[in-house]
């Protein structure tokens, strides 16, 4: 009798082969970087229930969005994700010069990237960057950021 057959071999193969594609879209690494958050400046909160998430920026980020002008590449756009009054995450968006080049055009979001990082700061691979990208596409003409339009209200107290 035999157990393992050369189809059931094949079938176990391709099932592991889908699930490791399946796993590469929601663990990428890739050149997002955990900035200084004391060189980031809070700009708003959102509250949606139990969550309420402060978004922070740079300082250059927010004149430039107030002016009319480009954000700058090295940008990081920080969202500190509580749950429950508790830090539950980090999601950050980075601009660097050529950070589009690293995607296929139908995944791009200019040179924005995005990464998710536990509360020590340590990437968490658990996350989809690609659902990230897609998701913040709609957002093309404010740069690809969904809170731009509260950076002119910006006056030193978050905007809500």
């Amino acid at each position: 009798m035999k157990i393992f057959t050369i189809p059931l071999a094949l079938s176990a193969f391709a099932a592991c082969a889908v699930s490791l594609v399946g796993w590469q879209v929601h663990a990428e690494t890739n050149r997002v970087k955990f900035p200084d958050l004391d060189g980031l400046v809070h700009y708003t909160t959102v509250k949606r229930g139990n969550v309420m998430e402060h978004i922070m920026t740079t300082p250059a980020a927010i004149e430039a969005v107030k002016s009319g002008q480009p954000i700058p590449a090295g940008t990081h756009f920080v969202l500190v994700d509580h749950r429950d009054g508790e830090l539950y995450r980090y999601f950050v968006m980075q601009k660097g010069e050529g950070f589009g080049a690293d995607y296929e055009e139908n995944r791009r979001t200019a040179d924005w990237q995005f990464q998710w990082f536990w509360p020590d700061k340590s990437i968490n691979m658990d996350e989809n960057t690609a659902r990230c990208q897609s998701c913040h596409r709609s957002q093309e003409s404010s740069d690809y950021l969904y809170t731009a339009y509260r950076i002119p209200r910006f006056n030193g107290t978050p905007v809500e």
